[in-house]
């Protein structure tokens, strides 16, 4: 397919352009729908119920949550876990201790 794009307007252009995103967003929850529908038909013939096959009993990863919060930056948060934030280490080496940081709640 050839489109003669060359003669619409800048609106015309960002009109087709937000009609064309709908489309495709429309079309991939389609499939999307499809695929989940298909997996639930497949494990359903297996005696199974797609829940049971994607909990198979390993822990699932959460997140935790953070701890400590710079308070020159207050989104600049850490859980206290894995290698601390500069603000952290420069608080600490200024005398500083982690109680200082430690969101209050």
């Amino acid at each position: 397919m050839k489109y003669d794009l060359d003669n619409l307007s800048l609106k015309e252009l960002r009109d087709l352009h937000k009609a064309v995103g709908r489309q495709i967003d429309s079309f991939e929850a389609k499939r999307k729908e499809q695929a989940i529908a298909a997996a639930h038909k497949a494990a359903e013939e297996h005696g199974y119920s797609l829940k049971d096959l994607l909990s198979d009993g390993k822990s699932i990863k959460s997140t935790v949550a953070p701890k400590y919060a710079n308070p020159e930056k207050s989104f600049e948060t850490w859980t206290g876990r894995g290698r601390q934030p500069r603000w952290v280490k420069d608080h600490l080496d200024a005398g500083g201790s982690l109680d200082d940081l430690m969101i209050k709640q």
